[in-house]
């Protein structure tokens, strides 16, 4: 099969690589796609979000299937260009991809369809937001509206912090038009999980669970990133945990949202209450992508061929036993502004390291050698018998690769250890 994937970081890396598994496949193609996606497809020059562009690549070129990565295209409608056209693609139509790209039709989504979540205004003026602060019970939680990369929540610790946001996002404009409405939210008590499940439009089958580390520094300190690093055990979610989001979140949201086709990722808070809902991704999240697709034994593309033939049913999921983990090497300053075009040493070595893999996420390749091309460089990737020996290897490998201005958090997993402890 030939095959299309749009995206151009560490998840759609993974996505990639677990295709390139496939004795089916004979051709990958990767739009834009990085440095570390050439050893295994084809890098074509058209950006992610150009809908027409890719759609008209997949036509000329026969793509028999085509996997969406990242939330732009998706929420610009790249399935149903796709569709129109008569092409097979995973992913949700723009219509559906809402419950990511607008928080404010998530939330109300969330309200009608009486599905565990946070309490939460909906502001849309800087009057309306600063007087939403005005009483509000610290810390309190400020969401910009639309797509922000991950980097369009803040966790106001006082009335200062959530009025800078609030400035921020509204005034400022610094996310542009997604800061133009605001959620401002009640703080929920918990431990976050990452829950996925893949859907055909009837059927969906749960994913094993991951934990994310969104926030940049180590004991969940410092701004929201795109995420530092994840990992994925069983033990992220009890089994009582598990049927509480199924019956409670997943159900109720597929039931609503007919004919849901693709991935449904909910972002859970663990509460002394039960599990609530922060928020749904319509896609893969980034990095867990990379853990879960470590763990999954049953063949990435007969998953992804099972959703667009509408036959999730058929096919019982298997997954690998133990643990992954990924620590994220990011350029210095990230998630501010970064320097590019530092020369990236050690992936060779890495190579060599058994039961680790490193997707890459911002770098570009050329004359031979790699250097780094965004915030996120790289995704270490480990996988053990256990959590331990899963973040062993990762760490090794991390410390291993070098590049100018390589940083990384040193306490990925340290929860997952404790609860297992």
């Amino acid at each position: 099969m030939k095959l299309l994937v749009i995206g151009s970081g560490g998840r759609e890396h993974a996505v990639v690589d677990a295709l390139a598994q496939s004795s089916k496949v004979t051709k990958i193609f990767a739009a834009p796609g990085n440095g570390g996606m050439a050893e295994q497809a084809e890098l074509v020059p058209i950006p992610a979000d150009d809908v027409d562009g890719l759609a008209t690549f997949a036509l000329n070129q026969r793509i028999e299937l085509t996997f969406v990565g990242p939330e732009l295209p998706l929420s610009k409608g790249v399935v149903d260009v796709f569709r129109k056209h008569g092409l097979a693609v995973v992913g949700p139509v723009a219509g559906q991809a809402r419950l990511e790209s607008s928080k404010t039709f998530a939330k109300q989504f969330f309200k009608i369809n009486n599905i565990p979540t946070a309490e939460f205004v909906e502001c849309s003026t800087p009057v309306e937001a600063y007087g939403a602060i005005e009483n509000g019970k610290y810390p309190i939680v400020v969401k910009a509206d639309g797509l922000a990369a991950g980097k369009g929540v803040v966790i106001a610790e006082s009335a200062a912090e959530a009025r800078n946001a609030i400035q921020q996002f509204m005034e400022a404009k610094t996310l542009g038009p997604a800061g133009s409405k605001l959620i401002i939210e009640e703080f929920l008590q918990g431990e976050e999980a990452s829950f996925h499940v893949f859907a055909d439009g009837t059927e969906f089958q749960p994913v094993v669970a991951a934990q994310d580390h969104k926030r940049r520094f180590d004991g969940d300190k410092g701004p929201n990133t795109g995420g530092m690093g994840a990992y994925s055990t069983d033990t992220i979610l009890s089994a009582q945990e598990t049927e509480a989001v199924i019956d409670h979140i997943i159900k109720p949201t597929l039931e609503a949202a007919k004919s849901y086709s693709g991935i449904l990722y909910a972002g859970l808070m663990l509460t002394p209450d039960g599990p609530k809902l922060l928020e749904y991704n319509a896609r893969f999240g980034d990095p867990e992508a990379q853990v879960i697709l470590s763990r999954l034994k049953t063949s990435l593309l007969d998953v992804l061929v099972d959703i667009v033939e509408h036959r999730l049913f058929s096919r019982k999921l298997q997954w690998r036993p133990g643990a992954a983990a990924t620590v994220v090497l990011v350029a210095s300053g990230y998630p501010a502004k970064v320097e590019s075009g530092q020369e990236v040493f050690g992936l060779d070595e890495a190579k060599r390291i058994e039961g680790v893999k490193v997707y890459h996420a911002g770098t570009r390749f050329e004359g031979g050698k790699i250097f780094t091309a965004g915030g996120r460089v790289l995704n270490v990737t480990g996988r053990g018998a256990t959590l331990a020996e899963a973040l062993e290897r990762a760490y090794f490998v991390a410390q291993m690769i070098e590049f100018e201005g390589k940083d990384y958090r040193r306490d990925i997993g340290k929860k997952g250890l404790a609860k297992q402890k």
